[in-house]
């Protein structure tokens, strides 16, 4: 699902820069346009929006006084011509501040950042409310493979990125554990490390300090162990 944006910004060409730009990228939708920050203030308070770009200099009320009154759902990603208001803007939680001119590529780079914690997204097949499949991310331009859950043995976090390891291949994505936890159905999979999450149903055998899976040794944290037994316990005989 694309991401609902609003363009707040008081000189006409930057706002047809940034609406050409939008255009170009399939996950995000323009939904409205602003040269008044009081009346883009009353949008927000009747629409769900997902980001705002939002420019810094303005008449009635700056972009950081702004970002101040919206909600914190609210991405905001600065626009501006003025780097002296940066350090402000990344304090206030910003996505990203984009000096003006933007070149697309800056701006890409940007948006991008919207999108990685949303890299891997879960559908249903049937009217289970338990997912069958991954889309998962597999690079730069937008492109999704497809992974089935029953074929996933482990998740592996790398820093920025995180490796579905499954029977067939692995596959590696711009996310967080965290993220993919948050995808994946709590009865199949369990995180058992800071940086492992394995599945149920793969696991080969497990002792006081490993899971084995696919010949794989994966270590159990010391805070995870009490929950991780806690499920072998539910479906031992």
């Amino acid at each position: 699902m694309a991401l609902k944006c609003i363009i707040v910004d008081d000189e006409p060409p930057a706002t047809r820069i940034l609406e050409n730009y939008i255009g170009k990228v399939n996950f995000l939708e323009k939904t409205a346009v602003f040269n008044d920050s009081i009346k883009a203030l009353e949008f927000l308070n009747k629409e769900d929006v997902d980001v705002i770009f939002l420019d810094i200099q303005m008449p009635q009320l700056t972009g950081l006084q702004i970002s101040r009154i919206i909600s914190k759902d609210i991405k905001v990603i600065f626009t501006t011509a003025y780097p002296d208001f940066a350090l402000e803007g990344f304090e206030l939680n910003a996505v990203d501040y984009l000096l003006k001119p933007i070149p697309f590529e800056r701006f890409y780079q940007a948006v991008s950042k919207l999108n990685s914690e949303s890299k891997i997204e879960v559908a249903n097949t049937n009217n289970s409310t338990a997912p069958d499949f991954l889309f998962i991310k597999t690079d730069g331009k937008n492109k999704f493979q497809k992974v089935f859950l029953k074929d996933v043995l482990y998740v592996e976090s790398l820093q920025n990125y995180v490796c579905i390891h499954t029977v067939k291949q692995q596959i590696i994505t711009h996310s967080s554990l965290k993220n993919v936890i948050e995808s994946l159905p709590e009865n199949d999979f369990i995180q058992i490390h800071k940086s492992y999450v394995v599945s149920l149903q793969h696991i080969e055998s497990t002792d006081n300090f490993s899971v084995f899976i696919n010949g794989k040794e994966l270590p159990i944290g010391a805070t995870f162990k009490e929950a991780f037994f806690d499920k072998i316990e539910e479906n031992k005989i």
